[in-house]
Protein backbone atom coordinates (compact mmCIF):
# COMPACT_ATOMS: atom_id res chain seq x y z
CA UNK A 1 0.00 0.00 0.00
CA UNK A 2 1.42 3.44 -0.93
CA UNK A 3 0.03 5.71 2.26
CA UNK A 4 1.71 2.72 4.26
CA UNK A 5 4.93 3.12 2.51
CA UNK A 6 5.09 7.21 3.11
CA UNK A 7 4.31 6.57 6.55
CA UNK A 8 7.26 4.48 7.18
CA UNK A 9 9.81 6.70 5.01
CA UNK A 10 8.21 9.74 6.91
CA UNK A 11 8.65 8.09 10.80
CA UNK A 12 11.63 6.65 9.74
CA UNK A 13 13.33 10.23 8.63
CA UNK A 14 11.24 11.68 12.29
CA UNK A 15 13.41 8.82 13.76
CA UNK A 16 16.56 9.97 12.52
CA UNK A 17 15.92 13.45 12.91
CA UNK A 18 15.18 13.28 16.16
CA UNK A 19 18.34 11.02 17.25
CA UNK A 20 20.17 13.58 16.03
CA UNK A 21 19.09 16.49 17.89
CA UNK A 22 19.10 14.04 20.94
CA UNK A 23 22.38 13.13 20.44
CA UNK A 24 23.00 17.06 20.12
CA UNK A 25 21.30 18.56 23.07
CA UNK A 26 23.46 19.81 26.28
CA UNK A 27 20.66 19.40 28.40
CA UNK A 28 19.92 15.76 30.47
CA UNK A 29 16.13 16.55 30.58
CA UNK A 30 15.53 17.83 27.44
CA UNK A 31 17.80 15.09 25.98
CA UNK A 32 15.62 12.58 27.40
CA UNK A 33 12.25 14.48 25.97
CA UNK A 34 13.55 14.59 22.85
CA UNK A 35 14.74 10.47 22.91
CA UNK A 36 11.01 9.51 23.72
CA UNK A 37 9.92 11.52 20.56
CA UNK A 38 12.53 9.46 18.69
CA UNK A 39 10.81 6.15 20.63
CA UNK A 40 7.52 7.00 19.22
CA UNK A 41 8.49 8.10 15.53
CA UNK A 42 10.79 4.26 16.15
CA UNK A 43 7.51 2.58 16.99
CA UNK A 44 5.87 4.51 14.69
CA UNK A 45 7.93 2.90 11.44
CA UNK A 46 8.29 -0.67 12.81
CA UNK A 47 4.53 -0.93 13.65
CA UNK A 48 3.56 0.94 10.01
CA UNK A 49 6.29 -1.86 8.35
CA UNK A 50 4.56 -4.58 10.35
CA UNK A 51 1.09 -3.62 9.03
CA UNK A 52 2.49 -3.64 5.41
CA UNK A 53 4.17 -6.91 5.76
CA UNK A 54 0.48 -8.31 6.73
CA UNK A 55 -0.98 -6.73 3.35
CA UNK A 56 1.97 -7.51 1.03
CA UNK A 57 2.24 -11.20 1.82
CA UNK A 58 -0.25 -13.65 2.43
CA UNK A 59 2.16 -16.58 4.13
CA UNK A 60 1.53 -17.78 7.47
CA UNK A 61 5.51 -16.71 8.44
CA UNK A 62 5.18 -13.06 7.12
CA UNK A 63 1.71 -12.83 9.25
CA UNK A 64 3.50 -14.37 12.51
CA UNK A 65 6.34 -11.45 11.79
CA UNK A 66 3.87 -8.80 10.83
CA UNK A 67 2.26 -9.08 14.17
CA UNK A 68 5.26 -9.07 16.48
CA UNK A 69 6.02 -5.97 14.42
CA UNK A 70 2.65 -4.52 14.80
CA UNK A 71 2.63 -5.24 18.77
CA UNK A 72 6.25 -4.26 19.66
CA UNK A 73 5.95 -0.92 17.19
CA UNK A 74 2.66 -0.05 19.43
CA UNK A 75 4.16 -0.82 22.65
CA UNK A 76 7.38 1.05 21.86
CA UNK A 77 4.91 4.02 20.69
CA UNK A 78 3.36 4.13 24.05
CA UNK A 79 6.34 3.61 25.81
CA UNK A 80 7.87 6.81 23.82
CA UNK A 81 5.06 8.64 24.88
CA UNK A 82 4.46 7.90 28.21
CA UNK A 83 7.71 9.31 28.61
CA UNK A 84 7.15 12.06 26.26
CA UNK A 85 4.45 13.29 28.61
CA UNK A 86 6.29 12.59 31.63
CA UNK A 87 9.69 14.67 30.55
CA UNK A 88 7.10 17.72 28.80
CA UNK A 89 6.80 19.47 32.67
CA UNK A 90 10.34 19.12 33.38
CA UNK A 91 11.42 20.39 29.88
CA UNK A 92 9.29 23.87 30.53
CA UNK A 93 10.54 23.94 33.80
CA UNK A 94 14.13 23.72 32.67
CA UNK A 95 13.34 26.51 30.02
CA UNK A 96 11.76 29.18 32.29
CA UNK A 97 14.76 28.78 35.07
CA UNK A 98 17.14 29.01 32.10
CA UNK A 99 15.30 32.81 31.23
Amino acid sequence: MPVLVVIIVISLAFYAYYKVKAYRSTKSIEKQWIAAKSSIALGLFVASFGLNQLFLYRSTLSLIVGVIFVLIGIGSSWAGFRAYKHYLPQVVKEAQEQK
